[in-house]
């Protein structure tokens, strides 16, 4: 969720008037450490994954679920060991924005042994493991990209009602009580975001149309608040919702690394940020809000506009005032620009960023592009900031940098080493859904640690304009869009140009992105033909077995690898369902089922009672998965014991 900084919070009015005291310090923490760093060298893969947990109560009698508020009494409950053993724990945990959601990383970052990656399915067992532990009964930890009925009457257990006129988030289906309440931050941005917009986000996901769906689809808000507020704010024919929990309130699937230099961390952000919207669309997992079947089946967009806190004038509704911006996307968005210096050719679309910062930090040495991002970044106010965390050390803190950093939500994220510490250069790959099983996670996260050591073993070239990654977001999102979108791609990942050449062949264009040279570089191409290769394109996967034909590997790992391939190959080629088209078929198949676009409290119960036992292993989807070789529900304790962090003693040096 980001940083997590203690102390009393200051509203929104008293955080703006130090917006531009944070924004300034900020950038000057950054350049201390670019100062500092940007000549560190050396450093070695690591790599970690973040699963995001709902904690979900099934009432078997009434044939209800509901999410249960109980992550403060968890939490406290798994950090113990965290906190009596801090160099020797296989597991991490961290709060995130509701009190029914927990957090989950390995206890220690995985290394650049092939071995590891046996490591990653079982070490998510364990978590869920903890995480089952600490409930009642009836309750379970579902890695579970949306909540059906969230937002739909008394959805939580204990009951709360919404307040919508005063509070955080103002409501009309949300109450603050689900927000979490073991840490001021979370509340405080709800309220922040809300007041910094000057009304509450309004978020319309296209609903989706089915024969019996209502035709205007139009719900009345009359009996929920007084004032046409909610009834202007939402879209026909679109599904509603009004605060920030709706988006935040969502789970994911989240990986980091470590680059061995700078240089590297740059060239993993852009050849990842055209990964990005093909993966989401991969992993979608969330055909549902608020009660409905959406014609979306992935959540992106929807926390987007959940934490939507651009101005009327940021939104190009009312004139810009001297001193503001134009600021085309929410703050969480796909990227704006790559960072590397032969991607620069490609970034065609307008870069809003603070021209004063941007000089400060290239006056003090920093590479061009890179000041740019930062600077793009720093248009944005902090959301959130502590009274006590006001004045500090610029040559030590990093605070205030972070401030703004981990309140840019994008799909990648460039993160600096932090001060004082060991840890290096890093690339956070941020899009994926989460799955439903401990398999699936592993495999996507596998996946996508394999595939950055053939980016850089193979030099292999990714990069299309930057507004051709912005429409393949687009597409990510529609139905079905593994099997029916199209997404620009690069004809030839294998030819690499450099940044000599660039400058040479386009230096002359107007338009440079619109030059014949770069639109010959790319084509449209399904997630098939992407993931599997087809023709004279090789495809993504042939060139990681490629890779892993050419590494060390033992018979075990390759085995296990090979699985985790094999599953994001058959859901590229439509074999296997998404978890998005999986839930969307056992809704349309219920016998409760109208047609008529409502996903029921019965339908509800029922969905989630199968994904709970799905997630244990306790039945086979054959549509969805395939049963692992050698492989069952249960994977030994002896399983983690003997691979626990192996040279964990080594990692940690």
């Amino acid at each position: 969720m980001g940083l997590l900084t203690e102390g009393t919070p200051y509203s929104w009015a008293e955080t703006k008037k130090h917006a531009d005291h944070v924004r300034r310090h900020g950038i000057r923490q950054f350049i201390n450490q670019y100062k500092k760093l940007r000549e560190r060298t050396r450093d070695v893969l690591y790599w970690g994954d973040e699963v995001e947990y709902q904690l979900v109560k099934f009432d078997h009698r009434n044939k209800r679920a509901l999410l249960t508020l109980k992550t403060q009494k968890v939490l406290s409950e798994l950090v113990k060991r965290e906190q009596e053993c801090p160099d020797d724990h296989p597991t991490t945990w961290r709060p995130e924005y509701a009190d029914y959601m927990v957090e989950g990383t390995p206890g220690q970052p995985y290394g650049g042994l092939m071995a590891h990656f046996n490591l990653v399915e079982a070490n998510m067992k364990l978590r869920r493991e903890e995480i089952q532990k600490t409930l009642g009964p009836d309750e379970v930890p579902l890695s579970l990209t949306v909540f059906p009925r969230l937002g739909c009457g008394y959805f939580t257990d204990p009951p709360h009602d919404t307040n919508p006129s005063s509070g955080a988030s103002r409501s009309l289906f949300f109450p603050d009580e689900a927000i979490n309440s073991g840490h001021p931050r979370f509340k405080t941005l709800t309220r922040n975001i809300r007041e910094r917009r000057g009304s509450k986000v309004a978020i319309n996901i296209p609903i989706f149309k089915d024969k019996n769906t209502k035709e205007p689809f139009i719900e009345d808000f009359s009996g929920l608040v007084s004032g046409d507020g909610p009834q202007t704010a939402a879209l026909p024919d679109h599904i509603y919702m009004d605060c920030m929990g709706f988006g935040m309130g969502l789970c994911c699937l989240q990986v980091t690394f470590q680059a061995c230099c700078i240089e590297e961390a740059r060239l993993l952000y852009d050849q990842l940020s055209t990964l990005c919207p093909i993966f989401l669309a991969l992993s979608a997992a969330s055909p549902v809000y608020r009660g409905y079947l959406a014609d979306i089946d992935s959540r992106w967009t929807v926390i987007a506009q959940s934490v939507d806190d651009r101005t009327p004038q940021e939104r190009g509704l009312e004139p810009l005032e001297p001193g503001n911006y134009r600021i085309h996307k929410s703050r969480y968005d796909s990227i704006d620009s790559y960072l590397s210096p032969e991607s620069q050719i490609y970034n065609d679309i307008e870069l809003v960023y603070d021209k004063d910062l941007y000089q400060e930090m290239v006056d003090a040495g920093v590479e061009d592009a890179l000041s740019k991002h930062m600077a793009h970044l720093f248009i944005r106010d902090p959301i959130t900031l502590f009274s006590e965390n006001v004045d500090q050390d610029d040559e030590e803190d990093t605070n205030h940098f972070e401030n703004i950093q981990s309140t840019n939500w994008q799909t990648m994220r460039f993160k600096p080493p932090p001060p004082n510490s060991d840890i290096g250069w890093r690339v956070e790959f941020r899009p994926m859904d989460c799955q439903l099983t401990d398999f699936e996670n592993a495999a996507y996260v596998v996946f996508i640690v394999l595939l950055t050591r053939a980016i850089l073993t193979f030099k292999l070239n990714f990069v299309i304009p930057i507004s051709k990654v912005d429409e393949n977001m687009k597409t990510a999102h529609e139905r079905d869009a593994v099997r029916k979108g199209k997404f620009y791609f690069k004809k030839d990942v294998l030819t690499a140009m450099s940044p000599a050449c660039a400058c040479e062949v386009y230096a002359k264009c107007p338009k440079p992105t619109a030059c014949k040279k770069i639109m010959d570089e790319y084509t449209l191409m399904d997630v098939n033909e992407i993931i599997n290769g087809k023709g004279d394109f090789v495809g993504v996967l042939p060139l990681m077995n490629k890779y892993l034909d050419s590494v060390d590997i033992d018979v075990e790992t390759r085995c296990t690898v090979m699985q985790y391939l094999q599953l994001i190959s058959k859901r590229a080629s439509g074999e296997l369902m998404t978890t998005a088209s999986w839930m969307r078929q056992f809704i349309e198949k219920h016998p409760s089922y109208k047609h008529d676009s409502v996903v029921s409290e019965r339908i509800s119960y029922d969905l989630l009672t199968k994904c709970d036992e799905v997630s244990h292993g306790k039945i086979s989807e054959p549509g969805l998965l395939f049963l692992p070789v050698h492989k069952s529900g249960n994977v030994p304790n002896a399983v983690i014991k003997t691979h626990q962090y192996l040279d964990s003693k080594n990692q940690r040096k």
